[in-house]
């Protein structure tokens, strides 16, 4: 669990996405964090405290003065043992607030009265022409500044039929940014390219050559990257994935695509991470129609070419990112890997351990670079993705 013994005061102020906090306050609990409510008069004519006690398991502040606090000040006890505070949804009244310093209510004043290395997160939620109010811009700005973290908004359709940027965001992106808060910006203004998933090699118009490659790993790695604190982009061949909250997703079908968007992007970042399963050779003689059975005739016969190798591409450039390749093997894999990296002059290479890596949850890997080898024990993709861009960072110069 990503947020265990993780304690998160969770803020709720006036607006129609109240109901996200509810599904945020479980899905919190869910990574193992607990949570604490505190809600505004505002927050409560939109959810209530009943509510959002049933959900956190804990009783829900809403006055300044609650006599359940033994010493009256519940703006300072609240925020003592916390390790963070999320204002989901934050009011352009409360934003407002913020960054003017009011502190006319609990909420308003926990937050001015927060220890300074506490992380505080808010998720802005109004109308877009709120939103894009001059106001509210240079607001946002100045909250930043502060060093408040500002997750979101996004674009959309809202709650009074207008289309645009003001909604907040969904409970999944803000679980992420908030276990996000908590990894080291290892990667800060660094610039990051993963491709990841199979390739789809065409035969005729409605089959083609694929692979088992579910993307799992390629697209824990690009969040982990954004975790970090990298601009990352991710270049994914097709699966059932959702991009990754933060991550630039560009989709490509087959080798020769994926191959033209990544020498297209490459020089752009520092570091890539080739993930992705990519198919070594593709059908030369694809046919324009769909190809028939009809009787005894004899199967069709497929002709092959090989597709480039975009790893080795990047890898030959004059000044290409840090390279790290994968290496999917079902045997030799100490072996194959180092001469791999060897082959394809990188200087990292990542193996998967066991051929039946595809589709699971966990895996075990290997990372091969000039000092040798080292294993990172079976964890969850995530886990590793993590412990892998901690190797990638600590080797960047």
């Amino acid at each position: 669990m990503d947020l265990a013994g993780k304690k998160i005061v969770l803020g709720l102020t006036g607006g129609i996405a109240c109901y996200k906090a509810a599904e945020l306050t479980r899905a919190l609990m869910k990574e193992g964090a607990s949570v604490q409510v505190v809600m505004t008069q505002s927050a409560m004519q939109f959810i209530t405290a009943v509510t959002m006690q049933a959900l956190s398991g804990r009783t829900v502040y809403t006055d300044q003065w609650d006599g359940r606090v033994a010493n009256n000040m519940a703006h300072i006890d609240l925020t003592r043992d916390a390790d963070a505070i999320v204002i989901a949804p934050c009011s352009a009244d409360f934003m407002s607030k913020l960054m003017h310093g009011g502190c006319d209510d609990l909420l308003s004043t926990l937050c001015l009265a927060r220890p300074a290395h506490l992380p505080f997160l808010i998720a802005p939620a109004m109308n877009v022409e709120m939103w894009q109010n001059p106001a509210t811009q240079r607001n946002a700005l100045q909250l930043k500044a502060d060093g408040i973290a500002l997750l979101g908004p996004d674009a959309g359709e809202q709650a009074c039929g207008e289309v645009g940027m003001g909604r907040m965001l969904e409970p999944e992106q803000l679980l992420h940014e908030i276990v996000a808060a908590f990894q080291p910006k290892s990667l800060a203004g660094k610039r990051v390219l993963v491709t990841a998933g199979p390739t789809f090699e065409p035969i005729d118009p409605v089959r083609g050559l694929t692979n088992r490659s579910s993307g799992k790993m390629g697209y824990a790695v690009a969040r982990a990257a954004y975790e970090a604190g990298a601009e990352v982009t991710l270049v994914s061949g097709p699966t059932a994935l959702a991009a990754p909250h933060g991550v630039h997703r560009i989709n490509v079908q087959t080798a020769e695509q994926m191959h033209d968007v990544v020498m297209a992007h490459a020089e752009a970042n520092d570091v890539f991470v080739a993930v992705a399963a990519v198919a070594d050779w593709r059908v030369a003689n694809v046919s324009e129609q769909k190809l028939k059975k009809s009787g005894d005739s004899p199967a069709p016969l497929l002709q092959f070419e090989q597709n480039p190798d975009i790893l080795a591409a990047v890898a030959a450039r004059t000044n290409p990112p840090y390279c790290v390749g994968f290496a999917a093997e079902s045997e030799n894999l100490l072996q194959y890997g180092e001469e791999k990296r060897k082959k394809k002059n990188i200087p990292l290479l990542v193996g998967n351990i066991g051929p039946d890596t595809f589709g699971k949850d966990e895996n075990e890997l290997v990372v091969f670079d000039a000092n040798g080898h080292k294993r990172l024990t079976l964890a969850s993709k995530m886990q590793l993705a993590r412990q892998l861009v901690a190797e990638i960072s600590s080797r960047l110069p």
